[in-house]
């Protein structure tokens, strides 16, 4: 299942982003991520693939941030009806808010999407 999701939510962003080539994706090194269609993916559009050292819980530190962020600010305060209803939920959240408007202390409090737009 996670491995789907993951290879689902790359697809999308690989889509949406069209990222220049050479652009870096880094993961931890989670079994969805060693997966041959997940690994093929970002070779086929010039994305280098990046994983965490092993047993280094800092490589990804920036990303379990925001996943905390998100689980404290969202997650942990709904109760959804089906796992279809929250996918969607937290889509609308992070495409919605959390990168266009939520600013953030890292970023000079300007939202992702701010800070992006000015480093272009």
């Amino acid at each position: 299942m996670k491995k789907d999701l993951a290879l689902t939510a790359l697809k999308h962003t690989l889509a949406v982003r069209q990222p220049a080539a050479g652009i870096i994706h880094h993961s931890d090194r989670g079994s969805q991520y060693c997966s041959d269609a997940y690994r093929k993916l970002p070779a086929d559009h010039k994305v280098v693939a990046s994983t965490s050292g092993k047993g280094n819980c800092y490589d990804n530190i920036m990303v379990e941030t925001v996943v905390e962020t998100i689980k404290s600010e969202m997650i942990r305060r709904t109760i959804w009806q089906s796992r279809c209803q929250a996918a969607i939920a937290i889509g609308r959240y992070i495409d919605g808010f959390y990168k266009p408007a939520r600013r953030h202390s890292a970023l000079g409090y300007k939202s992702p999407s701010r800070f992006e737009a000015e480093a272009a």
